[in-house]
């Protein structure tokens, strides 16, 4: 059974529906970073996202949702 949450118009795709809270707080921290250009431990944004994406499942969702990416930099869709 899969969840569907929408999230700044784009669906996100969950496994559980205790995934949704997951994907809130992972909004909620990428937004916090956005607003304080904050990007630590890496040396830019461009480097974080490029890292965060590697990660792929609901972080990757939510970056993209939050227009963080575009498909050039999408990376892996991989689970976590």
């Amino acid at each position: 059974m899969t969840f569907d949450r929408s999230l700044k118009g784009q669906t996100l795709n969950l496994k559980a529906a205790s995934d949704a809270r997951v994907a809130e707080r992972v909004a909620q921290h990428l937004q916090r970073r956005i607003k304080e250009d904050d990007w630590r431990p890496y040396k830019s944004k461009e480097e974080a996202l490029r890292a965060w994406s590697r990660l792929g499942g609901i972080r990757l969702q939510v970056m993209q949702a939050l227009g963080l990416l575009n498909d050039a930099n999408a990376g892996s869709t991989g689970e976590r």
